[in-house]
């Protein structure tokens, strides 16, 4: 899917008449789609690699523009209601998503023998540790805790927006984040204190 906004449409016309305009011109939809497929398409990359992004970050704005009669400014923003069409489509490549974090988890840190220098590869052995523990528990979370985290990580969501795109209140997005910043403070803690305490 390749959509090109007409040369009339303002460059930073307001989303929301955007998609108000695009009800009876379809092609103002274009407009949204330059200007967001790039972060959707990141952000989906980023939870299931490159390979699938390109397909599924078309497919969200196929859903959004059939989904755009029912865009309701008074739910929230453009973005935030794009994000969570994206979300809803990795619902169904979950599997994905976790065989790639499992997969993370289990791959054995990097050579690093020809540096010869020690801290630097005691620093570089933690942080392949610290990836592999967070790919871990990345994959043990609930499903719903999970997005919220990855909507602050890979889209730069805001805690409204994030509500929005999960469909959830707000108090229960700041609950999720606040429980796996815990969680994974917990394990990251547990990584340094393993690296520190390897010393002797």
């Amino acid at each position: 899917m390749r959509m090109t906004a007409p040369p009339n449409t303002p460059e930073r016309l307001d989303d929301a008449v955007l998609i108000e305009q695009s009800r009876h011109q379809p092609e103002s939809f274009a407009a949204l789609y330059d200007r967001y497929f790039s972060e959707v398409y990141r952000y989906i990359a980023a939870r299931i690699g490159p390979q699938a992004a390109d397909d599924l970050a078309s497919e969200t704005f196929l859903v959004a523009f059939r989904k755009r009669h029912s865009f309701d400014p008074d739910r929230g923003v453009v973005r935030g209601w794009l994000y969570g069409i994206a979300t809803n489509i990795l619902a169904s490549h979950r599997r994905s998503e976790t065989r790639r974090l499992e997969a993370l988890a289990r791959m054995p840190p990097e050579s690093h023998a020809e540096s010869g220098h020690d801290d630097r590869v005691a620093a570089q052995v933690t942080a392949a540790a610290a990836q592999r523990r967070l790919a871990t528990e990345l994959s043990g979370l609930p499903d719903g805790e999970r997005d919220a985290l990855l909507l602050v990580a890979y889209g730069d969501l805001s805690y409204e927006e994030i509500a929005q795109a999960l469909g959830t209140p707000l108090g229960t997005v700041a609950s999720r984040l606040h429980r796996v910043r815990r969680r994974l403070r917990a394990a990251l803690g547990d990584i340094t204190a393993e690296s520190g305490g390897s010393d002797g």
